[in-house]
């Protein structure tokens, strides 16, 4: 994803997440602040393939010339960027994030390992966030998401305090590792937005003991690359026209057909136990049964809430 920030002439701030087919076609992009956090494969057949893809999200930072650039260093396309973008070993315009990796040997950095938030410049520790008990931050890859946006911020003049606070009370996207209700030890999100086998295998990384409703109308390759992830998966209910064609990658994993919405959440629900997760993070586009992941990802809302209403 690429994102960048600008400042009106009336001290606002401007906030735009700009997808490829436009850093593709802009003719002007001058962002004070551009953020780039990772690369997955999308959008392929209009780009011809993962070197035009990056070539598009490339342009937001090469033609912008954004004042400072947060860069995501986890893949070797972020390290390639970032690096293409250093004027020096201590150079602050350029500012590494990552979910995993310590970075203190740049001239700005924001990393999370192990829960925990840090800031390094210029070879110390600036400043420090427990994201541990963030509801609205679930998962490795959330805890990138919040090293983006605290960079952002702290680029913006903003304190480490003001941060953290706005941290605590974000309650999540909707349709992004959405905490929609728990009820006995049961959580359950809604990551409809989890279109793609790469977004779907963040999400199965971000909880323990997952009843996990996938599907959808697949793309190329289905659900095969989840292979990796699927030991947290306690049952799979597959919905949607791949159903079975997803049933068939599952190997030993559990799983039932329900082909609907309402049929899966009903049944995750009733098997689920404490401390487990009832979570839609679908591997699949929508638009076998819905107009759009919104559409999907509210009547999965719908349908736990009125569980836990009953």
């Amino acid at each position: 994803m690429a994102s960048s920030t600008s400042i009106r002439a009336d001290g606002e701030v401007v906030v735009l997440e700009l997808s490829s087919y436009q850093t593709e076609l802009a003719r002007s992009l001058t962002p004070d602040i551009a953020v780039f956090t990772n690369l997955s494969p999308d959008h392929l057949d209009r780009h011809h393939g993962m070197g035009g893809y990056f070539a598009a999200k490339r342009r937001l930072f090469a033609e912008g010339g954004p004042d400072r650039a947060i860069i995501g260093v986890d893949e070797i396309e972020g390290r390639f960027l970032a690096g293409q973008l250093q004027q020096g070993p201590m150079d602050d315009q350029v500012i590494r994030i990552s979910s995993g990796q310590k970075l203190d040997a740049f001239g700005w950095s924001v990393f999370a390992r192990k829960g925990f938030l840090a800031e390094w410049r210029k070879g110390r520790q600036a400043a420090s966030i427990d994201l541990r008990e963030v509801k609205g931050l679930p998962g490795a890859h959330n805890h990138q998401n919040a090293c983006a946006a605290f960079a952002a911020c702290r680029a913006l003049g903003i304190a480490p305090r003001m941060i953290e606070e706005a941290f605590n009370s974000f309650a999540g996207l909707p349709h992004r590792s959405q905490l929609v209700g728990e009820r006995s030890g049961v959580r359950y999100v809604n990551d409809s937005k989890a279109t793609n086998v790469d977004s779907a295998a963040k999400a199965l990384q971000a909880f323990a003991r997952i009843r996990w409703i996938a599907g959808g109308l697949g793309k190329d390759g289905g659900i095969a690359a989840l292979q990796p992830f699927l030991p947290a998966v306690v049952k799979a209910y597959l919905i949607g026209h791949s159903a079975r064609d997803f049933a068939l990658q599952l190997g030993d994993t559990p799983h039932e057909i329900c082909e609907t919405m309402d049929k899966a959440v009903a049944r995750a629900a009733a098997e689920a136990e404490t401390g487990e997760t009832v979570l839609l993070a679908p591997a699949a586009a929508s638009f076998d049964q819905y107009p759009n992941f919104e559409k999907r990802g509210e009547d999965f809302t719908a349908q736990v809430r009125a569980i836990l209403a009953g």
